[in-house]
């Protein structure tokens, strides 16, 4: 490596050069001996910063070509090495680079795993409808078919399209939660109305099912008193439990109950909804909000993501949500939001 070809270096040679020159004219002003020794002393000062700044320079060429083969590689550098002056300070921030990189690296493979796997089951989820729908297409056409036959296979195909309907929709909205393009707004919501309005969607199932909702307060409320309310955004909090809701109307027996209550401190409105179905194993308790994951007790229709949406929700608008199983049986989830309209 020659060093000269920086300009840098030609540039400290230079001012090294004329310094000595002066310095030995000056003391050949004085006598020879003194310009001999001013020349010597020039010399070996010269010759010396040249060996150093040489040697400094092959580290920083041996650094550059290990940072070479760590990205083309994934070489990793033994940075003790370079443990001296300037050199202390840039290891310290290549160690923070190469440590960024590499947890980058690894979200990285992460998401591409996640991605591979979120597309075979979003196409699984897709195909199994699909088919049955073309299959049932295939037997209405047949013209010996019965009338009786033909409406009941027109319900359910119905049903089908709902279900395809309900999970592309589902998720976009995910997938556009995820790319961070939505905007929750940051309104008062008032939780009677949220909950009353999230719920009659499920008022006719519930029905056919001989099911019972009570929605009720934890405390009765006093009069003229403002009902719970918090910021957020009313059309994705209703979203979110709507889910929960037709997630325990779903594991709930014919002529069960589903409860849901509410209530508001200084800290946070808490809406809690409770049913008393089966409940969830053990299990699968840590994994009940992962996508696309089906638990022990799930629905033959089920697809995995209703519960993961709710949380995606609740979270962007500083909330929480939780499950447990109840102790006299049954299942129930915990919402808590941290942004109160304060009247």
């Amino acid at each position: 490596m020659n060093i000269f070809r920086n300009p840098e270096i030609q540039k400290s040679l230079l001012v090294h050069l004329v310094i000595a020159i002066l310095a030995v004219t000056a003391g050949w002003l004085h006598d020879k001996y003194t310009a001999l020794y001013l020349l010597l002393f020039s010399a070996c000062y010269i010759l010396a910063h040249y060996l150093l700044t040489r040697s400094r320079y092959r580290k920083l060429k041996q650094l550059s070509s290990e940072l070479d083969a760590m990205l083309h590689n994934n070489t990793p550098i033994d940075f003790q090495r370079y443990q001296e002056g300037e050199l202390s300070i840039l290891e310290s921030e290549l160690s923070k680079m190469t440590l960024r990189l590499s947890e980058q690296a690894a979200a990285l493979a992460n998401d591409k795993q996640f991605l591979a796997d979120s597309m075979a089951d979003i196409s699984h989820q897709i195909r199994s409808p699909l088919t049955s729908s073309n299959l049932i297409l295939t037997l209405l056409m047949e013209q010996e078919l019965s009338p009786d036959r033909r409406r009941q296979l027109l319900r359910e195909l119905t049903q089908l399209l709902s279900r395809i309907d309900w999970l592309v929709e589902s998720l976009l909205k995910i997938s556009k939660m995820d790319a961070g393009t939505i905007i929750f707004k940051h309104l008062p919501v008032s939780v009677p109305e949220l909950l009353k309005r999230a719920a009659e969607p499920l008022l006719i199932p519930m029905e056919l099912r001989e099911q019972t909702l009570e929605i009720t307060p934890v405390e009765p409320q006093k009069q003229n008193a403002d009902s719970p309310q918090f910021l957020g955004d009313f059309t994705w909090s209703m979203e979110a439990i709507l889910n929960i809701l037709k997630n325990c109307m779903e594991h709930t027996p014919v002529g069960g109950a589903i409860k849901v209550s509410f209530s508001q401190n200084t800290i946070y409105t808490k809406i809690i909804i409770e049913d008393n179905g089966p409940g969830f194993a053990k299990e699968d308790l840590p994994h009940l909000f992962d996508r696309f994951y089906k638990g022990k007790n799930a629905s033959e229709h089920s697809v995995g993501i209703g519960l993961a949406l709710a949380r995606m929700i609740i979270t962007q608008q500083n909330g929480t949500l939780k499950a447990e199983n109840r102790p006299e049986g049954g299942a129930r989830f915990i919402l808590s939001f941290y942004d109160l309209f304060q009247n």
